[in-house]
C-alpha cells in the first residue's frame, strides 16, 4: 500500500522540514533590522568618538602615560562629570609648568577616591555586561531547547501513529525520544542558570547601593548625587519649581592635614558633613563630592534662600572653637566657603554645577568663609 501525502501534512515530511530542509526567508528581515539598529547608534557613536578624541589629545599633547589613573582624570574632566577638575586642568595648562605626570599624581594623592571609583566602575561595568550576556544567553537557550523539545514531542507522536513506516522512520523515532529527554534536561539546567543570574544581579544591586555611600561620612557620594540631580531636575522642571545647587569646600584644609595629620583631617571632614546634613531633608540633599568638597541640592528654594540657609550653617560652624582631642591642640577656626547657582538659570544641570563651582572659587578669592551667588545667563 502506498500512501500519498504532501510534505506539509505527512509526519516524516514535517520532521525533515522542521530540521531545516525547507527554505526560510528570515535572512532579509534580519539584515533590515540590523541596518536600522546601526542607524540609531550612529549619534551615540559620534559623541563617544568626540570624547575619546578629547581624552587622547589631552594625553598626547601633555606627553602623559596612557594609564587607568590618567584616563579616569581625563574622562572626569572632559565628560563634564567633574567641572572643578576641568577648571584645575585648564588653569594649570596656562602656567609655565603645564600639566605634568607628577602634577596629576598629586591630584590622585589628594583625592584617593578617584582610584577607588575607577576600580569600582570597571568592576560594576564588567559584572553588568557579563550578567546581561549570561542572562540573555540562558533565556535564549532555554527558549530554544523548550521549542526543540516541543517540536520533537510533536513529531514523536506523529511517528508513533504511522503504521509500517519502515526501519528508518522507527530509528528516527528512537533518536527523537532520546533527544526529547536530553532537551528537557537541558531546559531545566538553563532555568537553574537563569535563577543564578537573577541572584547575581541582586547581589550587584546591593553592591551598587553600597558604592553610592561615602565610606568616611556616611553621606551619598558623587555617583549618588548625580542620580538625584537628574531626577530632581526633571521633576522640578515639570512642576515649575525652583532648584538650586551649591558647592562647598573646607577652607585651608591642607593646613589641617599638615599640622594635625590626616586622621584629624578626616574628623574635620566628618564635622562639616554633619553640619551640612543638619540642614538637609527630603528637599535638600547633601553629598560628599570628593576630598574636602561637598555638593548640595535645594529643591523648592531659589538661590537666595538656599544661600541664606547655607550661610546660617557656615556662621554656626565659624563660631565654634575646636580642639584636637588626641593632642589637645586647638584646630582654631574651621570654616567653609560655598557657591550657589540657579539650576534653571543655565543651559543644563552640568552648566549650573560649573557655575556654582566658579562662585565657590570667587568666594575663596574674596577671603574665604563666605557664600557667593552665581550670576545666571541672560
Amino acid at each position: 500500500m502506498t500512501t500519498h501525502a504532501t510534505p506539509s501534512n505527512e509526519p516524516v515530511g514535517r520532521l525533515l522540514g522542521w530540521l531545516g530542509l525547507r527554505a526560510k526567508n528570515g535572512a532579509h528581515e534580519e539584515e533590515q533590522a540590523s541596518s536600522g539598529a546601526r542607524g540609531s547608534r550612529s549619534l551615540v557613536r559620534e559623541a563617544r568618538q568626540q570624547l575619546v578624541g578629547a581624552i587622547g589629545a589631552f594625553l598626547i599633547d601633555h606627553d602623559l602615560d596612557i594609564s587607568a589613573a590618567n584616563l579616569l582624570i581625563a574622562h572626569s574632566a572632559f565628560s563634564g562629570i567633574n567641572p572643578r577638575l576641568a577648571r584645575q586642568i585648564a588653569a594649570r595648562s596656562m602656567t609655565s609648568e603645564g600639566v605634568t605626570q607628577q602634577w596629576l599624581d598629586e591630584l590622585m594623592e589628594n583625592d584617593p577616591t578617584l582610584a577607588d571609583r575607577a576600580d569600582l566602575d570597571r568592576m560594576i561595568a564588567r559584572l553588568e555586561t557579563n550578567l546581561e550576556t549570561f542572562q540573555s544567553s540562558t533565556k535564549a537557550a532555554r527558549s530554544a531547547t523548550s521549542e526543540y523539545g516541543s517540536k520533537l514531542e510533536e513529531h514523536v507522536s506523529d511517528l508513533e501513529q504511522v503504521q509500517k513506516t519502515g526501519e528508518l522512520v522507527s530509528h528516527l523515532a528512537d533518536i527523537a525520544k532520546v533527544m526529547l529527554e536530553r532537551t528537557r534536561h537541558a531546559e531545566e539546567e538553563m532555568r537553574k542558570s537563569e535563577d543564578e543570574a537573577k541572584a547575581l544581579r541582586k547581589s550587584l544591586a546591593r553592591a551598587k547601593r553600597d558604592a553610592e555611600v561615602d565610606y568616611l561620612t556616611g553621606l551619598p557620594n558623587r555617583r549618588a548625587f548625580e542620580v538625584l540631580l537628574e531626577r530632581h531636575y526633571e521633576e522640578a522642571r515639570a512642576a515649575c519649581e525652583p532648584l538650586s545647587v551649591a558647592f562647598c569646600d573646607i577652607d585651608e584644609f591642607k593646613k589641617v592635614n599638615d599640622i594635625h595629620g590626616h586622621e584629624a583631617g578626616d574628623r574635620v571632614i566628618k564635622l562639616i558633613a554633619d553640619t551640612l546634613a543638619k540642614i538637609s531633608n527630603d528637599h535638600c540633599h547633601v553629598a560628599r563630592h570628593g576630598g574636602e568638597e561637598f555638593v548640595m541640592l535645594f529643591r523648592g528654594l531659589p538661590p537666595s534662600e538656599a544661600a541664606a540657609r547655607l550661610d546660617e550653617a557656615r556662621e554656626g560652624l565659624a563660631e565654634r572653637r575646636l580642639i584636637n582631642r588626641k593632642t589637645d591642640q586647638p584646630f582654631g577656626k574651621i570654616t567653609f566657603s560655598g557657591g550657589v547657582a540657579d539650576v534653571f538659570g543655565f543651559g543644563d544641570a552640568r552648566a549650573a554645577l560649573k557655575a556654582a563651582d566658579e562662585a565657590l572659587y570667587r568666594a575663596k578669592e574674596s577671603g574665604r568663609n563666605r557664600i557667593e551667588l552665581a550670576t545666571p545667563l541672560d
